[in-house]
């Protein structure tokens, strides 16, 4: 204790020194003022955090004032070049919706997450599906990365551009051994950009629709062979498919989960007060 003791007044000290060296000699009872308010060294000991060394600790101090003479000036400033009554209802708006989300919290964990049934969320898309489009392309297709030298490339370069389910298979157990990279995604719609991070599309011709027209890419590139084959492509404007807006939809029923739960709170809390005479409204 003795020690932590000697760091703390240390620090005091040498903070002190510091501002009378910059000019600003402060009454020792505080370390720093900006017009009617100050800073003292008891503020300075609650915040100080244990631990620290007696080098450590002066510069938590002078960074820790000064960011308290910072603030305290902005807010003198602020004060007279912008409007307080703004910042203020702000200020309780803010603090208004933090205490709803910590009741609606407290009181029910369902409003803040839940599940919905998967029929709840195909309903309202098929309800919405004019709200939902693609800002970026989606495609389907298969995509591999394989050696130059691999021994069962031509192989490859046969079945990944092939419709047939057992050629898939077949596409599978060789790229299993073989290629660096597989992914298959003729069942799901995928981000273009997915792929596009994957290929050096620069050594390729035209953008992606352009590419989703030939339908079969391939480029040979540092000792890799490139293999792209899209089977279908949607897009930006285009109207999203379930899947893609799948996680949106979900997010807006929660949403208005959420506003109905907060509704029924306050109509609740409403009527409490009304019963327990704590409100009372003469209009």
């Amino acid at each position: 204790m003795k020690s932590c003791f000697y760091v703390f007044t240390l620090v005091v000290v040498l903070l002190a020194a510091s501002c009378g060296r910059d000019g600003n000699k402060l009454p020792s009872e505080y370390l720093a003022r900006v017009g009617n308010d100050v800073f003292t060294a008891a503020d300075l000991r609650a915040a100080m955090p244990a631990g620290l060394s007696a080098e450590d600790s002066v510069a938590f101090a002078k960074a820790y004032v000064r960011n308290w003479v910072n603030t305290h000036l902005v807010e003198r400033v602020a004060a007279s070049e912008v409007d307080m009554e703004q910042i203020e209802r702000l200020t309780r708006e803010y603090r208004d919706e933090l205490i709803m989300t910590q009741y609606r919290r407290a009181m029910s964990r369902q409003a803040q997450e839940g599940e919905f049934a998967e029929d709840s969320l195909r309903a309202y898309y098929e309800a919405h599906k004019d709200d939902f489009k693609l800002e970026r392309p989606l495609v389907k297709g298969v995509y591999l990365k394989v050696p130059d030298d691999a021994p069962n490339l031509a192989q490859i370069r046969r079945l990944y551009r092939s419709d047939k389910p057992g050629d898939i298979d077949k596409l599978e157990k060789a790229a299993l051994g073989t290629a660096i990279h597989y992914d298959y995604f003729r069942d799901s719609w995928i981000d273009w950009e997915q792929i596009e991070n994957r290929i050096p599309l620069d050594l390729a011709s035209g953008d992606v629709s352009d590419i989703a027209r030939r339908r079969y890419i391939e480029i040979e590139s540092q000792g890799f062979t490139y293999l792209l084959s899209i089977s279908d492509y949607l897009a930006p404007g285009a109207g999203m498919p379930y899947e893609a807006a799948r996680p949106l939809v979900r997010d807006r029923l929660l949403n208005q989960r959420r506003r109905a739960y907060d509704s029924r709170l306050l109509n609740d809390l409403y009527q409490r007060a009304l019963d327990d005479g704590l409100m009372q409204i003469n209009i």
